[in-house]
């Protein structure tokens, strides 16, 4: 049976933690952010993690588990 391929746009994209979570960084900071806050622009630098409904998408994505 052949390995599984990461997709490599997604082993970019997020990162697996210690406890065996995937982090992402959030959206919304590449461009435009002059007319942002730098409240939000502050809190939208820290990364958060992938919610329970993606991450069965993202796992398989980045071929962990099954």
């Amino acid at each position: 049976m052949p390995k599984m391929k990461t997709n490599s746009s997604a082993k970019k994209r997020f990162k697996l933690t210690g406890t065996g979570k995937i982090a992402r960084k959030n959206a919304y900071k590449s461009h435009i952010l002059t007319k942002m806050s730098t409240k939000r622009k502050r809190n939208l630098t820290h990364t958060s993690l992938v919610s329970d409904a993606d991450m069965g998408n993202v796992k398989r994505m980045l071929a962990i588990g099954k």
